[in-house]
């Protein structure tokens, strides 16, 4: 086959499968009525077939499978209001962090006091961020501010 020859027609497509009533989840009065036609047309010695689509009783099972237009939408309308709830929760929520961590204070320490600020850390199974935040607060709470 040329590359500028090629249809769609030229490829072989399988017809897409109706859902028959039988293959549909049903209420159960719905299911012993199928049984009990299937059990009328099995006695009458006739071939079993399936019922053509569009009687009166497969669209009324349909109706109660599958839900209107009207209903998918009001149902997709919800759980999308539902998502943008959740991401702006999420969102803001990650906005707080953000604002309590962002103000970082780089500070030089000379090799000793960083090794008793270690040493502290682990002995008190504590961050040293932790234990120079409480420091700093305590000093500025000492001096009035």
């Amino acid at each position: 086959m040329a590359k500028g020859q090629t249809t769609v027609s030229d490829f072989a497509v399988a017809p897409r499968r109706s859902r028959s009533v039988e293959q549909a989840p049903m209420p159960a009065a719905s299911a012993t009525k199928l049984a009990e036609l299937s059990r009328e047309t099995r006695n009458a010695d006739q071939p079993q077939e399936p019922a053509p689509l569009g009687t009166e009783a497969d669209q009324s099972a349909n109706r109660l499978i599958a839900p209107t237009q009207e209903a998918r939408r009001e149902r997709a309308t919800a759980r999308a209001l539902q998502r943008e709830d959740s991401r702006v929760r999420l969102r803001d929520l990650k906005r707080a962090r953000d604002r309590e961590s962002k103000h970082y204070v780089n500070c030089p320490l000379d090799y000793d006091t960083k090794m008793r600020l270690q040493k502290a850390a682990i002995e008190n199974d504590v961050k040293m961020t932790t234990i120079m935040k409480a420091a700093i607060d305590q000093f500025l709470k000492d001096n009035g501010y």
